[in-house]
């Protein structure tokens, strides 16, 4: 069992920046491909960023250049930078940890961004 608690959503303006965090507790966190999806206003959850438990990551198009992610494993932690949010970038955003090989995958309860234009 993983439990996943994100903090760091806000409001903010065009052009400025966010970090979100991504706490995990109760498994091994190194076995864990890790990841941010999120959530727009009758839209389908979609795919952010994701950082694989050797590092490998992948963004998704409508990011790339702009959001960083990073885990730092000593301290079960998942970050999200996030530089020139775009309005379209609001959205709840959600931490997953998945377990390749098994149907181990866990979501966070998600943080709320709001870019104003």
């Amino acid at each position: 069992q993983v439990q996943l608690v994100e903090s760091g959503g806000g409001l903010v303006q065009a052009g400025e920046s966010l970090r979100l965090s991504c706490a995990a507790s109760g498994s091994i966190f190194t076995q864990y491909a890790m990841g941010w999806y999120r959530q727009a206003p009758a839209k389908q959850r979609e795919l952010v960023a994701t950082i694989s438990s050797r590092g490998i990551i992948n963004y998704a198009d409508s990011v790339v250049g702009r959001f960083t992610i990073s885990r730092d494993n000593a301290k079960n932690m998942v970050y999200l930078q996030m530089n020139s949010l775009k309005p379209e970038d609001t959205a709840v955003y959600y931490c997953n940890a998945r377990r390749a090989g098994t149907q181990l995958n866990y979501w966070g309860q998600g943080t709320q961004v709001t870019v104003s234009s």
